[in-house]
């Protein structure tokens, strides 16, 4: 029991603080790169950095404030969501941080005034921030509960309607800053999103073996005893030889396929090993489902 709870604490202490620094990231992104231009790039941040520009009296990171409470606010009326609090708390924290570096605690920004230098860099950063933050189950809110609002009443997919939102910040900036910069701030929502989806599967992505071997049990117990992982026995037949087998089958990190086929070459040169990319994996040791 002790071990459970200590490992429950464990959990919660690594999941939040991934969240933390995830926002951080994508705040000094924001407020360094794409904040100091009117870059717009999609979200809360890029109509804050719009709706700014029509009020400048009340700051971004403050805007950022008032637009993620009313979605909430509204998403819970209308749509009835169940807010976790850990979307809650990246929401608001990603708020805190921009205000803190825009206002209070000044951070370094770039200045050099190339407008395609800073749509890249920000956007590249804000989502390697982004993407440590959802792969912890986080969220920025903004657009993701707008393309829920549209799911609802337009049947519009979700990955869609995120898309579709964050053009039209995209669009807006264009008319209150000019085309030119509207046209760098949909560049920019472009390369987030696609940085965020290669990030996030590197971030997630596991590996699948099937092992073929006559010593499989001598492999199968170091995956366990050593390595920690869980071993599935696929009864199978060669056709060639006619020969019953008990396969393997074990999910493990990325990091740790080296080391298993070090071991299996190691037990049994003579083993067959195929190695399989696996986008996400639920369950004991990974990812869990509960938390979707």
């Amino acid at each position: 029991m002790i071990h459970l709870e200590r490992l429950k604490f464990w959990n919660f202490t690594k999941e939040y603080s991934l969240i933390t620094i995830g926002d951080l990231i994508t705040a000094i992104g924001v407020v360094a790169f794409l904040v100091p231009y009117n870059i717009a790039a999609g979200g809360a941040s890029g109509l804050a950095i719009i709706l700014h520009g029509l009020v400048p009296l009340i700051q971004i990171g403050v805007w950022m404030y008032i637009i993620n409470g009313i979605l909430i606010l509204v998403a819970i009326l209308i749509l009835g969501i169940d807010f976790s609090f850990k979307t809650i708390y990246s929401t608001f924290l990603l708020s805190f941080f921009v205000d803190l570096f825009n206002n209070i605690f000044p951070i370094p920004v770039y200045n050099g005034g190339d407008l395609m230098l800073t749509t890249i860099f920000g956007s590249i950063i804000t989502a390697f921030g982004m993407a440590i933050a959802f792969s912890q189950n986080g969220s920025t809110g903004g657009t993701d509960i707008v393309a829920k609002l549209f799911n609802r009443f337009f049947a519009i997919p979700l990955g869609q309607g995120v898309l579709l939102a964050d053009v039209t910040i995209g669009v807006l900036s264009g008319f209150q800053y000019g085309i030119n910069i509207g046209m760098y701030a949909i560049l920019a929502i472009v390369l987030n999103g696609l940085s965020i989806d290669f990030l996030m599967r590197g971030m997630e992505m596991n590996k699948q073996l099937f092992i073929i071997s006559a010593k499989n049990d001598e492999i199968s117990d170091y995956i366990v005893k050593k390595m920690s992982h869980g071993v599935t026995y696929i009864p199978t037949v060669g056709a060639y030889t006619n020969e019953a087998y008990k396969m393997i089958m074990v999910v493990i990190k990325r990091r740790e396929v080296a080391e298993l086929l070090s071991v299996i070459k190691r037990i049994d040169p003579k083993a067959f090993v195929i190695v399989e990319d696996i986008d996400k994996t639920f369950g004991e040791g990974f990812s869990d489902i509960s938390k979707l």
